[in-house]
């Protein structure tokens, strides 16, 4: 499937939901979505109107802020948080689940998939009679390439939240 046809499809759920909440199909919210869907990466409300000023600079920050909402609540996009005080959204539908690794020190951001992890969590469930209807795994720490560069680290006391800076392409 071309990507091309993939974004049609996503428009079309997202068009369907702004229909249903009586909003307008409009050349902002267009190029938000299209600017989103290009965009590969864990993109903070801020990182996409910077992606969609340089596009076109009459669009607000506000207006950014209100699509994603509304791309989100159409199960286009999922909010995710990294302990850096800041929400980012990563794309959501027809993309297969994955938890992430924060390097406290540089900020990458690595997506990771566990078949083994999965399968525990489950267990845990059912031991507890537990139905889990969505669950979010972060691993902080540091990666490969910050231990190489002999980065001095100290580990924070159980129960802390770690300092993290995350990284995006678009700061």
């Amino acid at each position: 499937m071309k990507k091309k046809d993939k974004f049609e499809v996503e428009k079309a759920i997202f068009q369907e939901h702004i229909q249903a909440a009586g909003l307008r199909k409009t050349g902002q919210r267009d190029l938000i979505l299209e600017i989103f869907l290009s965009t590969e990466e864990h993109l903070s409300s801020e990182d996409l109107y910077s992606l969609v000023h340089q596009k076109d600079p009459s669009v607000g920050n506000t207006t950014v802020y209100r699509t994603l909402k509304l791309l989100t609540e159409a199960g286009l996009a999922r909010e995710v948080r990294f302990g850096d005080n800041k929400t980012y959204y990563e794309h959501h539908y027809n993309h297969d689940h994955h938890d992430h690794m924060i390097c406290t020190e540089c900020g990458r951001v690595i997506e990771f998939f566990s078949a083994e992890i999965e399968a525990r969590q489950d267990e845990m469930a059912g031991k507890f009679g537990f139905k889990p209807t969505h669950h979010s795994l972060r691993m902080w720490g540091v990666c490969s390439d910050c231990q190489e560069m002999a980065v001095e680290t100290t580990t924070a006391p159980s129960g802390a939240q770690p300092r993290v800076r995350v990284k995006t392409a678009f700061r």
